[in-house]
């Protein structure tokens, strides 16, 4: 796909230019929590609270407010297409025809809305709120993420004439290419987009995701968005999010039935799913607990997603319970998605699926020809590994600002649930940085779940 990105930028003159302009814009998992929560929490209200890490960036001083309006409001009367709903119905996801219900599909096309939004500002930050019930707020997340996003993307690139935005744009591609380069030949190397959240703009996405998809062929193994995944014929990526226990856990009506909320959620996922789709993402309150405390059965799904967890030390503990359990980890899949970038990519994958010869370090791999060098590597995979690139993926534009100005950066914006059935919602996490909810009940969901494995980690976007 050739975009001339610099003009586009610069002749910025549309009415409204849409961000997003289909409700498939979001991420998968999205769309299965959806169906999941349609079917089992239909009725339960819930509320999602958008918030920047980056306190430098205020984003109340960079963006106008009646763009964020109009964006929102453009995205609340969007409808799912007659060609979506038949790409979800038909289509093969994980291996599965059928995963969407017709009935959930007819609810999707005649009954799914949207629910309103409260937008305030605060000491220079946007506080953007949404309630209502769950099936009419969930599907905010990624939408307002994403709108929030590409819009700090325009106000910066508004500065900048169209000479400027051409050696911007010149620049990232460059980037893109180095990274691909690095990961092109890699045996046995799967990596996936994840990016929609943070993305520079839709448009960028779509050029590294097509590119990905050209350059890597069967090393790239899809897109979590699936808007894209529809349009350009790809798999669609992804599972299940800490949205759902952390509801689950804030319904619960006692401590015992707090720290069961998280075996309680994967029961019922796996009742509405199976096969690849279980994938466990044990982090929502310690994935050192959480394994510790696991019914057996827990240990037939399919893999885990690693999240906040140092993904070194995840996927060792992940394998070693495994191995204790009985289990063959080589039949397991373990996917790193937090803050990844190319050479954390190739580090892990040299980890997890080979053999890495004495005096050699993992970060020691910086391409093909290192898997490929004998003296360094053997392909003999201790688990199934794959790489969910988010952010240093689709919005990687640091230092590619002719002038070296700095808002092009990529920053950690987030919009979680904070309340279910009107009580706060917690997530304490393996990063003591990435716990949020209100501080009484972070200290009484400690003293529940303990702090086994939580460690104070750089947040990094």
């Amino acid at each position: 796909m050739i975009v001339n990105f610099a003009e586009r930028a610069h002749n910025h003159n549309f009415e409204l230019d849409p961000i997003v302009r289909s409700l498939l814009d979001t991420d998968f998992y999205k769309l299965l929590m959806l169906q999941f929560i349609w079917k089992h929490f239909r009725g339960v209200r819930v509320s999602f609270g958008l918030h920047n890490r980056n306190v430098k960036f205020q984003l109340a001083k960079m963006i106008a407010r009646e763009e964020i309006v109009a964006q929102l409001d453009h995205v609340r009367k969007l409808k799912y297409r007659k060609s979506e709903l038949i790409w979800l119905a038909g289509n093969t996801f994980y291996g599965t025809r059928g995963i969407f219900e017709p009935a959930f599909l007819e609810w999707l096309e005649n009954e799914f809305t949207l629910c309103d939004y409260e937008l305030s500002e605060r000491d220079g930050q946007f506080e953007l709120t949404f309630e209502g019930e769950w099936t009419a707020v969930t599907m905010w997340e990624i939408y307002a993420l994403s709108i929030l996003n590409e819009l700090k993307t325009r106000a910066a690139l508004k500065s900048m004439d169209e000479f400027e935005l051409d050696i911007l744009y010149a620049h990232a591609k460059t980037r893109l290419w180095g990274k691909i380069e690095k990961l092109r030949g890699v045996p046995g190397l799967a990596v996936a987009d994840f990016g929609t959240r943070r993305r520079h703009s839709f448009l960028w996405q779509e050029f590294v995701v097509e590119a990905m998809h050209a350059e890597l062929g069967n090393n790239f193994s899809g897109t979590s968005n699936t808007f894209l995944a529809y349009k350009h014929d790809m798999e669609a990526i992804g599972t299940n999010a800490h949205e759902i226990p952390m509801a689950m856990a804030a319904m619960a009506a006692s401590d015992d039935e707090l720290k069961q909320a998280q075996y309680r959620m994967l029961e019922l996922w796996q009742k509405t799913y199976g096969g690849s789709l279980l994938v466990m993402l044990p982090d929502t309150y310690g994935t050192t607990q959480f394994l510790e405390g696991a019914p057996e059965w827990v240990a037939d799904w399919t893999g885990q997603r690693v999240d906040s967890k140092d993904p070194f030390l995840a996927g060792d503990e992940y394998v070693a319970w495994l191995t204790k359990r009985g289990k063959d980890p080589k039949s397991k899949l373990l996917i790193a998605s937090d803050g990844l970038d190319v050479q954390e990519i190739l580090s892990l994958h040299a980890y997890f699926s080979g053999l890495i010869q004495p005096g050699i370090s993992a970060r020691d791999f910086r391409d093909a020809n290192d898997f490929n060098d004998e003296r360094k590597w053997k392909q003999e995979r201790r688990i199934r590994f794959s790489a969910g690139w988010g952010t240093l993926l689709t919005n990687d534009f640091r230092e590619c600002h002719p002038r070296g100005e700095h808002w092009l950066e990529p920053i950690s914006l987030v919009c979680k649930l904070t309340s279910a059935e009107g009580k706060p919602a917690v997530k304490l996490s393996d990063n003591y940085l990435k716990a949020s909810g209100p501080k009484n009940e972070i200290e009484r969901y400690r003293r529940v779940f303990g702090t086994a494995g939580v460690a104070n980690i750089p947040v990094v976007v």
